[in-house]
């Protein structure tokens, strides 16, 4: 505020800043291409005094949900969020920031179905290459080390980690939370699939990890809240998979958080799922592989 009389300004307001702790950390845009040229993009985090050139690679943390889409060049557009004033609260993942983790957030992870195709039907496929062309990107930055790169997500992303983790070798654990494994436990549809089980089976079959449970051998902590109310993401999801990977000798942890439902609420619940992911990727992410380990991971 100033007088028309002139004199120096007064502020109006004088918010404090409601996580100091994440004011030195720098986010920008980066975009890059799939291995099929369709041009890809997320938003990179750094810690707070983070120098490439002094600290080297970062063990990084790829935190994703895909799309489904109809057109390449809808798919293929740019979200610039390198402007935005973003402060992390609840459960955000966000927070590993402060524990020494880069993160790639919300890197397009977009399924398209073009020509009358159903994207669904090449849904390992296009994942794997969305998931492959993030890992080369903040690789080739020099800000991620490829040894050390951990995916996750909520719901649909918890969904892609399994399937990741399940189909690519790129990483070293999994956070999955609130997600859906098995497909036949939602045979009416889900995101945008409109056909049912019986009218695609083998679709339905092949995007679905818990099919391929023996095929995942990294780290995954499951976390669901113990009264999830969305249709798609029943506790039975979570309780399932946990039991097809510990039978498959998988290295589990399966967290059932009291009462929550889809998205976790309680103060106990958000510091809990907090811990939880921190700890997980503090045991199988941030410690540097041994020399002959690394010289054998793609």
């Amino acid at each position: 505020m100033r007088s028309v009389k002139g004199g120096s300004a007064k502020p109006v307001t004088a918010f404090a800043d409601p996580a100091p702790v994440f004011a030195g950390v720098t986010q920008r845009t980066i975009t890059y291409p799939r291995a099929d040229g369709l041009a890809l993009s997320g938003s990179l985090y750094l810690p707070a005094g983070y120098d490439a050139k002094r600290d080297g690679p970062l063990p990084t943390l790829l935190w994703a949900y895909p799309a489904e889409f109809t057109d390449a060049k809808v798919a293929g557009q740019t979200v610039d969020q390198g402007n935005r004033f973003v402060r992390p609260r609840g459960i955000s993942h966000l927070f590993l920031l402060t524990q020494g983790y880069a993160i790639l957030d919300n890197p397009a992870m977009p399924i398209i179905g073009e020509g009358g195709t159903e994207a669904n039907d090449t849904y390992v496929k296009q994942l794997q290459q969305d998931a492959q062309a993030a890992v080369d990107a903040v690789v080739k930055l020099g800000v991620a080390d490829r040894t050390r790169m951990a995916v996750g997500g909520h719901s649909y992303g918890a969904f892609m980690t399994a399937n990741l983790l399940a189909h690519t070798d790129l990483f070293r654990a999994g956070i999955a939370r609130s997600g859906a494994y098995n497909r036949t436990l939602t045979p009416f549809g889900f995101q945008a699939e409109q056909r049912t089980y019986w009218q695609a089976t083998p679709t339905y079959t092949e995007m679905s990890p818990f099919t391929y449970a023996d095929r995942i051998k990294a780290p995954i902590l499951l976390i669901h809240g113990g009264a999830d109310d969305n249709s798609g993401t029943f506790p039975i999801q979570s309780e399932r998979m946990y039991a097809a990977l510990k039978g498959n000798g998988a290295t589990v942890r399966y967290v059932v958080l009291p009462n929550e439902p889809h998205g976790y609420r309680a103060l106990e619940s958000t510091e809990e799922t907090l811990w939880q992911m921190t700890d997980w990727l503090d045991r199988y992410v941030k410690p540097k592989p041994a020399p002959e380990t690394a010289e054998h991971r793609p």
